[in-house]
């Protein structure tokens, strides 16, 4: 009975940052806006602020002060909701997974600014290449990926594989379980050679609604686990891969993600791979 409060506690805990900002944008935002410009214009901008600004810090901010200590099994989206399930790692250099990906015909991804914002849109709306498209931010570790790289699906642009990474020491004589990762002193040295890339691999499918703040996401494919096998199999065959061992991160499970009714599926598996 004790457990099932805390349950239904923490899950309303949830709608805490939600009854606050919308409350700061119906007493204050809105208004404010609203003496300069049209009331419809107000709105939109109002919701832009607490959309992408507001309820993102609040749950960042909450996340950074009580961080898990345990590897998760997701990444999560910067205001701290699930992702995508963890399930690919590279153990090599930062020029050597470069190398490899695009041996195995991905791309790297650009960082997100102006300029690759805009290029970005461009190439959306006119259906246009543009294969070193920035990845949107999701968070492990405690902060964004190290290192992205995406893949147009064939005949169509808009669809991509991608793959996000986060840099993490090991120990390397017993690299069988999630307790022989060491990342929450969050002081990964990316430059020296016992580094493992914890990863997530999925497939974009289209662009849907956040289920918790309404801005625009993928809609990922449920099956991470042939995505993931996807890229095993595309490393080992064009960049002379191994398969070192598979890490249980947990039981199978679904997984209701980030995108307005996205559930992810996967065994709960992370297939390790080193670089020769």
């Amino acid at each position: 009975m004790f457990q099932l409060f805390i349950k239904l506690l923490k899950r309303f805990a949830i709608f805490i940052p939600g009854i606050i900002v919308a409350y700061v944008s119906w007493e204050y935002i809105i208004p404010f806006f609203n003496k300069r410009l049209p009331y419809l214009l107000a709105i939109l901008l109002a919701y832009g602020v607490a959309a992408y600004i507001l309820l993102p810090a609040i749950i960042r901010g909450w996340h950074i002060l009580l961080p898990p200590r345990h590897l998760p099994l997701y990444c999560v989206t910067p205001d701290g909701f699930a992702s995508d399930p963890l399930n690919i790692a590279i153990i090599g250099l930062r020029e050597e997974v470069i190398e490899a990906m695009e041996k195995a015909g991905w791309h790297q991804s650009e960082p997100t600014n102006f300029k690759t914002v805009v290029h970005q849109l461009y190439s959306m709306l006119f259906n246009r290449e543009y294969l070193n498209s920035p990845l949107s931010h999701l968070y492990l570790f405690g902060r964004k990926q190290d290192i992205g790289f995406s893949k147009p699906v064939v005949k169509n642009n808009l669809n991509r594989h991608h793959v996000r990474l986060w840099a993490a020491t090991y120990d390397n004589d017993k690299l069988l379980s999630p307790t022989s990762i060491h990342w929450y002193n969050q002081k990964a040295d990316i430059s020296n050679s016992g580094i493992l890339w914890i990863g997530s691999v999925s497939l974009d499918l289209g662009l849907v609604p956040m289920r918790h703040n309404w801005q625009l996401t993928h809609m990922v494919d449920p099956d991470t686990n042939k995505e993931r096998e996807l890229l095993v199999r595309q490393l080992k065959k064009f960049a002379n891969a191994q398969e070192v061992t598979s890490i249980k991160l947990g039981d199978p499970y679904s997984l209701i993600n980030r995108a307005w009714r996205g559930i992810l599926k996967t065994d709960g598996i992370m297939k390790v791979i080193r670089l020769k």
